[in-house]
């Protein structure tokens, strides 16, 4: 049991592996300054290896002032200081291969940190200059400039706050997220061959594959037009030259055999699809089934959906159910609302944790047995839930640019409880962590739930183990009362969730290979539950 189930030379481990994502600041601190490093993951490769995951994606890494969580990067062939050195990297994505597990890295194209050595020599060098053509610099509207040059929006959600700022010298800079976080002009060739010659040299430093942040917001209409008056084609989400881009990038990841995941959020499954082209990405991610609400129709609906769109392309689906941005599964599987949407998240929102707790551990067996790749967000094989993080400890720039109107997404980003009788929960043996871990964070530490068969993390590890009998094949749905989903795989294996108030009858098989909670005393499967069969 938990051990990397593809081989080294194994050209297809993506269609179907387990990759964790390792948000490096909160996983392990390793020189107890209270934020997580490279030395602390290095320290729980074991871990790692005995969960049985067969890779591992790292949330940015880089140099950054952290005005968004790293995402606004200032070198992107380095390593900030605060996690260590290139060189402690590249001793990882090779310790971590030596066990089995494979290295993917993030990279943030859309914009960078107003702090790269870029955007530096475009302030520096002032308006009209070429260094200002690597970006959006414009003149302002109205008679004196004072008007941003466009009405486009935030893309942070349930904030109002200006894409554009205005420098003494009269030039205006977008930034879709913070004025931190300039955007970069992708129709401009150096900008592109700054980002594949950033590509080759991850690969040649061993990693599998690249993680693409914001992916399908890179391309911009030149003229930067008025979102209210050309909103169609959208001047600046899903734009067609943005394909050409990827299959530049294809060309340089195939020759490293890597691999793409692409962080693409669009409603029209056809326009989605084609980034999963042969030659673009080779998976995205899939955020229908994630936002998705415990209801067994729209589960239903989300999987038929994901699988659909990616067959005419023959690309793997991917399943997540939580990541560095979302509301972690089980606070949301606990609530009334059980969906999940940035414009919806508030302070305050109740939850039953118990509750929650059954619907995520059923709906962790329904997404490892489901035909692609899980991704599955540090924390979650624990079951963490959302953490309360005080207003005066908040970090994150969506809660600040809403004016603390939105929680924001600290509260998924805590630093992890390792040893149940440790200070800060074995974290770090130092300072305290950047972000304030609740009191009842010891009750949820590894080594305690090491110690007991029917934790979160036992369910994982089980289920992560046995995940193979699934086979490679498509999925066929089965005969099942309301409330139920329940299917098989070409492996010989069946799925049954029970998402009905009362419980249900399990269809024909040979055995019980692992369920989420115990069944009833008539062999029936208890409500906010899964079964795994043999057929």
């Amino acid at each position: 049991m938990g051990q990397p189930r593809h081989a080294p030379e194994d050209p297809d481990w993506w269609r179907t592996a387990v990759i964790y994502q390792v948000y490096v600041r909160s996983f392990a601190d390793g020189n107890g300054d209270g934020t997580g490093d490279l030395a602390g993951v290095r320290s729980r490769l074991p871990y790692l290896a005995g969960l049985g995951v067969d890779a591992l994606w790292f949330s940015p890494w880089y140099p950054s002032p952290m005005k968004d969580g790293g995402y606004d990067v200032a070198d992107y062939r380095a390593v900030d200081p605060a996690f260590g050195t290139l060189a402690e990297a590249e001793k990882l994505i090779a310790e971590a291969r030596e066990s089995g597990i494979r290295t993917i890295v993030d990279i943030v194209p859309n914009h960078v940190s107003d702090q790269h050595p870029w955007f530096r020599a475009a302030l520096a060098a002032g308006p009209g200059s070429p260094e200002r053509e690597l970006f959006h610099f414009r003149r302002g509207r109205g008679a004196h400039g004072e008007l941003p040059p466009n009405d486009w929006p935030s893309q942070f959600a349930g904030s109002t706050a200006p894409v554009w700022t205005r420098l003494p010298d009269g030039d205006w800079y977008l930034h879709l997220f913070t004025p931190e976080q300039p955007d970069l002009n992708w129709a401009h060739p150096a900008v592109r061959q700054e980002h594949e010659d950033i590509l080759r040299f991850w690969f040649e430093r061993g990693v599998a594959g690249v993680r693409i942040d914001s992916a399908a917001l890179l391309a911009k209409d030149p003229d930067l037009p008025d979102l209210a008056t050309r909103p169609r084609p959208h001047p600046f989400v899903d734009r067609d030259e943005l394909h050409a881009v990827y299959r530049s990038w294809r060309r340089v990841a195939d020759e490293y055999a890597g691999v793409f995941v692409g962080e693409v959020w669009l409603p029209d499954p056809e326009r989605f699809a084609r980034y999963l082209r042969p030659d673009e990405l080779h998976t995205a991610f899939n955020f229908s089934f994630l936002s998705c609400p415990w209801d067994p129709a729209r589960l239903r609906a989300s999987i038929d959906t994901t699988l659909a769109e990616h067959a005419p392309v023959g690309a793997p689906a991917t399943w997540v159910l939580c990541n560095h941005d979302v509301t972690r599964t089980v606070t949301r599987y606990g609530r009334e609302d059980t969906a999940f949407d940035f414009a919806t998240k508030a302070f305050g929102t109740p939850a039953d944790l118990a509750l929650g707790t059954r619907r995520a551990r059923a709906a962790a067996l329904l997404s490892l047995a489901l035909p692609g790749s899980v991704y599955l967000y540090q924390g979650e094989e624990l079951g963490l839930p959302e953490a309360d993080v005080p207003a005066d400890r908040a970090q994150d720039p969506m809660y600040f640019r809403s004016g603390g109107a939105a929680p924001g997404r600290d509260g998924c980003r805590v630093p992890l409880p390792w040893a149940e009788d440790m200070p800060y929960a074995g974290f770090g043996a130092g300072e305290e962590p950047w972000l304030p871990q609740p009191a009842d964070w010891p009750s949820y530490a590894v080594d305690r739930q090491q110690r007991d068969p029917d934790s979160m993390l036992a369910l994982y590890r089980q289920a992560i183990s046995l995940r193979p009998v699934f086979g490679d094949g498509p999925l066929t749905w089965l005969p099942a009362p309301d409330g139920v989903l329940a299917f098989s795989r070409a492996g010989g294996a069946l799925c049954v969730v029970n998402l009905a108030p009362t419980p249900a009858g399990l269809p024909p098989h040979s055995r019980l290979l692992l369920s989420s909670g115990p069944l009833d005393r008539a062999g029936r499967l208890p409500p906010d539950t899964a079964a795994w069969l043999r057929a």
